[in-house]
């Protein structure tokens, strides 16, 4: 009932205020089981691409975003767990597999899942390697992955912005750049380490194809903060 009410009462509201610019719809699969993986540029994102794939969209989040004070914590964490979106405990590697665990969960019910491989925001604008649980998720659960290239979300939402802004005509619009599936089956028969990596990086480089950035070659070790 609540994404009912989202998607057709709530979502059309805000792709009014957001105007978001969506390339690739028809690549989304209608059903089955499916990794949404993006770059990572904004709070807001987590907003964003579930507003714009035509179906419903589950996240792991970090616990911050769980326990932030105030009339915006209520709101984001009444509105992430409503969703069905995950905590997370950053470098808390027990707490990390079990979530992704859950989200294993969501893609055996033929659910889809979105993740950031990068782990956390880019400040810099740059993408930055990503981490393997993203491989190991595909392993784990066989399901074909989505990647998404975001653009100019972080103009929505900047990095200590405390509500995301309307995106007036003149700023620029965020672009949700979508890509064909991407299938890993046939990487199954390799050593499991060689494989989450080089499926990670796979599908690291063609959302770096999507959305444009300069690759960072490094991992993200910048402390994320709202």
């Amino acid at each position: 009932m609540f994404y009912t009410f989202m998607s057709r009462v709530v979502a059309p509201i805000l792709r009014v205020l957001f105007r978001p610019r969506v390339e690739g719809l028809d690549n989304v699969p209608a059903y089955g089981p499916l990794i949404i993986a993006s770059n990572h540029l904004s709070f807001i994102d987590s907003f964003v691409i579930p507003l714009v794939i035509p179906r419903p969209v589950t996240y792991i989040a970090k616990a911050e975003y769980f326990e932030q004070t105030g009339l915006k914590g209520r709101f984001v964490r009444w509105f992430l767990t409503t969703l069905g979106h995950m905590p997370i405990q950053r470098g808390a590697q027990r707490a990390a597999m079990g979530a992704l665990e859950q989200a294993k969960g969501v893609l055996d019910n033929a659910g889809a899942f979105a993740i950031y491989p990068e782990g956390t925001r880019s400040r810099d604008g740059r993408l930055y390697r990503g981490r393997t649980g993203t491989g190991w998720l595909v392993l784990a659960s066989g399901a074909r992955v989505l990647p998404v290239g975001l653009q100019n979300t972080e103009t929505l939402q900047p990095v200590g912005a405390s509500l995301p802004r309307v995106c007036w005509p003149g700023r620029p619009r965020p672009t949700v750049r979508i890509g064909p599936v991407m299938d890993f089956s046939h990487y199954r028969d390799l050593p499991p380490a060689k494989a989450r990596r080089i499926i990670t990086d796979e599908i690291v480089e063609t959302i770096q194809k999507l959305s444009g950035q300069d690759y960072a070659g490094v991992y993200n070790e910048t402390a994320d903060a709202s």
